[in-house]
């Protein structure tokens, strides 16, 4: 793993060094992940599109009485899941506006209705039912959280979620990108992420680049992540999830980091990090490049729907495995369907509650991943 000093360096390399940089990252993957690419087949369950939060690029989020704003109540929840699982999908994916409890009346009722006080309750019996009611292993994306909220999902969740975004105070001024987004304070996150590192919780975490920061500070927040990693162990995936404009954000008319630019960062991202880590890329965030995503050292393809659409990005539909598997094999590596908890946790009991172990033990074979048996996307 390289210094910040040095990660500052290279992610100002000119254009001129990128295929030098990617080489670097490349044999970095290659040393510590070997020649197997990843992927997980989910069902993405937008929960509840309501927030507190209104950031400057977020196309998700609605308010109570906007087209799109809408929280899922348990039958449909379970009717979505039921299907993902006939599909073949592993995943639930949990996605969710933060705490729209606390300013949204009418969201207030909803949960009062359901025998909730809070979204987060609601969030864990939604799971609960999950598992009852489907083959489906929740991941949730909740937003920030106390050690008493991560705790409770913990018990019905194989994994969990924040984003980290980025570390900059400065997004957080007015008219900026975290503008009027109280629970995108970076201390905030931060904390969410170290909580969930002190109870084993696997993590996923990310960097959004293109909204506002600089090159230096995209290298801040990855030693950040490096830092509370190395503390606790416990962040099992790292996003490079580039901006995407779309007509009816306030960032509409901001430019989109261009290829170079993820390029660069996953690469920057693979050395900061180390060979062990996990790193993921959107691919339906840049279609047509596969190659050149795999090029810069990720290891992972994120989660794919056969059901549901990305509703975080709902213009950029999903790859078709088949084309995945070709940008993969061709590079001489192999294609293998993971669950939403990664390999060297899903055989690590202390990072998964006793009541979920037995259910991902019957799916998983000797090195963590989808037994072969169980994998129906090959005939997508």
């Amino acid at each position: 793993m390289i210094s910040p000093d040095e990660a500052r360096t290279l992610i100002a390399t000119p254009d001129a060094g990128l295929d030098e940089l990617l080489a670097r990252a490349a044999a970095v993957r290659d040393r510590g992940r070997g020649r197997t690419v990843t992927f997980s087949k989910k069902v993405f369950v937008p929960l509840t599109t309501l927030c507190r939060d209104y950031c400057g690029y977020c196309t998700f989020r609605r308010d109570p009485g906007e087209p799109g704003a809408h929280t899922m109540t348990p039958d449909e929840v379970v009717a979505l899941v039921q299907a993902g699982a006939r599909l073949g999908a592993k995943e639930a994916l949990f996605s969710l506006g933060d705490k729209p409890e606390a300013r949204f009346a009418v969201h207030r009722e909803f949960l009062r209705r359901h025998g909730h006080r809070t979204t987060l309750g609601y969030l864990r019996s939604i799971c609960e039912l999950t598992l009852a009611e489907s083959s489906l292993l929740p991941h949730v994306n909740p937003g920030v959280m106390t050690e008493r909220d991560l705790a409770s999902l913990r018990e019905v969740t194989v994994s969990m979620g924040l984003m980290l975004e980025s570390v900059s105070e400065r997004l957080l001024g007015a008219g900026l990108a975290h503008d009027n987004a109280p629970d995108k304070v970076p201390a905030r996150r931060l904390r969410t992420i170290e909580l969930a590192g002190k109870l084993q919780i696997p993590f996923t975490t990310g960097l959004l680049i293109g909204i506002g920061e600089t090159a230096h500070e995209r290298v801040d927040a990855l030693c950040a992540i490096r830092d509370l990693h190395e503390r606790y162990g416990h962040v099992q995936e790292v996003i490079i999830q580039n901006f995407r404009a779309k007509a009816r954000i306030p960032m509409r008319a901001h430019a989109e980091p261009s290829l170079d630019d993820l390029l660069r960062t996953i690469a920057v991202a693979r050395l900061v990090l180390g060979p062990d880590v996990n790193i993921q890329a959107p691919p339906n965030l840049s279609p047509g490049v596969y190659p050149r995503l795999m090029a810069a050292g990720l290891n992972d393809w994120g989660g794919i729907s056969p059901l549901t659409i990305d509703h975080i990005n709902p213009e950029a539909p999903w790859p078709l495995i088949p084309q995945l598997r070709h940008a993969t094999e061709s590079l001489g590596f192999t294609l293998r369907e993971r669950l939403a908890i990664y390999p060297e946790y899903a055989m690590r009991p202390e990072f998964l509650a006793e009541g979920l172990r037995p259910r991902v033990s019957a799916l998983i074979d000797a090195d963590g991943l989808v037994k072969e048996s169980h994998e129906h996307w090959r005939h997508w």
